[in-house]
């Protein structure tokens, strides 16, 4: 049976760094993975979106509509933006943050108010994460991408992978440690 999951954050949230570690990682556990990534205006703080797709066998990368087992937004209103793509029994798994687009930011626009009451009124399974402000107490807001993936790989069940070693894999040595912490609480959660 094939999985699919979505990835979607805003440019800087280490959302491709997270699909890569956890696509390789499915590798390792004998999965056919193909992974798709979308950076749009990424460097600008517009919107990345990862598609992974896993199985015995995989074709093709790209979810559909109502599709995605799993949907990971790193970033909430990205995560209403994207529902449409995750199924009716799909898991949804949000960040608590929010990071305002330039409209926003000018003035023209406003950032939408109730974002986690909606999505928790959309989806029958939504866990809430404070994952940016963990990582903060970790002493890092950037590790919360890890924090996540660490969230995911719960979900999935996949925490018997050597996931540090993964991890160290695609991070400088400088950032194992931070990393380490931030995987292991995200696994916890």
């Amino acid at each position: 049976m094939t999985k699919a999951l979505l990835l979607v954050g805003v440019g800087g949230q280490g959302t491709i760094l997270a699909s890569k570690i956890l696509s390789e990682g499915l590798v390792e556990q004998g999965y056919d993975v193909k992974m798709s990534e979308i950076h749009g205006m990424a460097q600008r703080g517009g919107s990345v979106t990862t598609q992974i797709k896993f199985g015995k066998k995989v074709f093709s990368p790209i979810i559909g509509l109502a599709e995605a087992d799993v949907m990971v937004a790193f970033e909430k209103a990205e995560a209403v933006r994207c529902l449409p793509y995750l199924k009716e029994e799909g898991v949804l798994v949000v960040n608590d943050h929010e990071i305002y687009p330039l409209p926003v930011l000018t003035g023209k626009e406003e950032y939408p108010t109730n974002v986690l009451e909606y999505l928790q009124k959309k989806v029958k399974q939504c866990k809430v994460l404070k994952a940016n402000h963990i990582a903060a107490e970790l002493g890092n807001t950037k590790a919360q991408n890890i924090v996540l993936l660490g969230a995911v790989i719960k979900s999935l069940g996949l925490e018997e992978l050597a996931w540090v070693d993964i991890l160290k894999k695609h991070l400088p040595p400088k950032l194992h440690e931070l990393n380490i912490k931030a995987l292991e609480v995200g696994l916890n959660l």
